[in-house]
């Protein structure tokens, strides 16, 4: 499941992360002026950490030799829709373990929009197990040869542990989040090898699967949950993980014409369906269901991971279907970390790159971890590191916390992407937000600290960045 993406570098400093993030509490966000710009800086020797820098720069009639990213709000890409992260049961389960105030203080920082949260506005959670829960399950298990197809035996009971009171809490702080779900392997009586890894879904029980999804998004909803949108199977196209499923474009495309989609239709669900949830090297794989216009009506957009392949291929999908949109679900740090390999990269490639190629989202894996990077599954991840390290009522931020942060506490929800250009040493992404602020993500490539500008009708701001440092500019 996992690339080689581990980097040698020292975990991240509690003591000094902690007091970079009462820092950062004290450079609480205030509202600018008509002309003056906040800069948010984030610097990979840790030196500041998402931290707004004093004074604020103003926008002048002004000339100068360097770089210029020309930014034109009159130019609008794809709507947002959030930035985040995989909500595990494992993360679940170290969260609710906290102690209550502990647990509380996280999740304000972490979910809400005041103060010195990093606003996150976008979760993915697994339907059933996935490889970073402490054991497999699903909501149907049943003794080797016993069959459920009427789902009476359907319960949403492992959930109601951990998962479920944890949501519900951050809901409290942000009712409006979107949460997404995804399966990592049906029940495993449905499947061709009666096992939680590998298999297939055999076609005698597409109905019955399609039940499923229902139930646990009519269930979820009981709990005060809306599940906003669902990928079909995480990863199809890799079985060797535990859980996990085999599901061929072939096959997702059959199931959903015939069984998901009219099942959707049926018991009047607006969740939406997201093909795929994969890596980039296979832009065939949505674009083939996609072609399909009996499985298409009911698909929303296509869902992309990048342990292979390239964030491009996301617009190459686009480019073949226009009318559907793209989101990006999934990418791993692997542990220890490092800051200034996993900041620059995750930036460039997914909050930038990702942006740019018509995502309408930009989710990492995953929330939390214990320090030896559990839970999981028999035969799960081993080296997935958290966004979070938690031990007990400790927090440390990892180099994931920092990815988000630079984009998810100011591109809000419903923010749209703007034209700006970008160069090599000076990527960039920018967005116009609901309220009508402008905001640029820049990240510095080069080896030194480079100046440039942010050019708006005519006038710019100078600034600077270090060496592979990233700044979040907001006006």
């Amino acid at each position: 499941m996992r690339m080689t993406l581990k980097q040698q570098a020292i975990a991240l400093s509690f003591l000094t992360l902690t007091g970079l993030s009462t820092g950062c509490q004290r450079n609480a966000l205030n509202r600018t002026s008509s002309t003056g710009v906040e800069f948010w800086l984030t610097n990979p020797d840790r030196s500041s950490l998402f931290t707004k820098q004093a004074g604020a720069l103003s926008f002048a009639n002004a000339t100068n030799g360097n770089p210029t990213i020309d930014i034109d709000a009159s130019q609008t890409f794809q709507s947002i829709d959030g930035f985040g992260y995989t909500l595990t049961g494992g993360s679940a389960m170290l969260l609710n373990r906290m102690d209550a105030k502990a647990r509380a203080a996280l999740l304000n920082e972490l979910f809400s929009t005041e103060g010195n949260s990093i606003g996150v506005s976008y979760l993915r959670i697994s339907i059933g197990a996935s490889d970073l829960d402490d054991r497999v399950f699903s909501y149907d298990d049943l003794p080797e040869g016993q069959t459920d197809v009427d789902l009476k035996k359907f319960s949403l009971d492992p959930d109601r542990a951990h998962l479920i009171p944890v949501l519900k809490e951050i809901l409290a702080i942000n009712p409006a989040i979107k949460i997404m779900g995804s399966p990592w392997s049906p029940p495993a009586w449905m499947k061709t090898n009666s096992n939680s890894k590998g298999g297939s879904l055999k076609p005698e029980y597409y109905n019955a699967y399609a039940q499923y999804f229902i139930k646990y998004i009519q269930g979820m909803k009981a709990e005060g949950i809306r599940i906003d949108a669902i990928t079909i199977q995480n990863e199809p196209l890799h079985p060797g993980n535990n859980p996990s499923l085999l599901m061929l474009p072939a096959d997702q495309a059959l199931f959903i014409k015939t069984s998901l989609g009219p099942a959707f239709k049926s018991a009047q669900i607006d969740t939406k369906i997201f093909l795929y949830d994969h890596n980039a090297d296979r832009p065939d794989y949505p674009i083939s269901i996609l072609n399909d216009p009996e499985a298409k009506k009911y698909v929303d957009g296509s869902a992309f991971h990048l342990y292979a392949g390239s964030i491009e291929a996301l617009t190459e999908v686009h480019n073949a279907h226009p009318d559907k949109n793209l989101y990006f679900t999934e990418q791993w740090i692997g542990a220890p970390g490092n800051l200034k390999g996993d900041l620059a990269w995750h930036v460039k490639t997914l909050i930038i790159g990702a942006t740019r190629n018509w995502s309408r989202n930009v989710l990492e894996w995953n929330l939390a971890a214990d320090p030896k990077q559990e839970p999981h599954t028999p035969g799960g991840c081993t080296q997935c590191m958290g966004a979070l390290t938690l031990d007990g009522n400790t927090v440390t931020r990892n180099p994931a916390y920092y990815n988000v942060a630079v984009a998810s506490k100011f591109v809000r929800p419903g923010s749209v992407r703007i034209q700006s250009n970008t160069s090599d040493t000076l990527p960039n992404v920018a967005f116009k937000t609901p309220d009508g602020r402008k905001v640029i993500i820049v990240l510095n490539t080069k080896e030194s600290t480079q100046a440039f500008n942010v050019r708006e009708d005519g006038k710019l701001i100078s600034t600077s960045l270090p060496a592979g440092s990233v700044g979040t500019y907001v006006w």
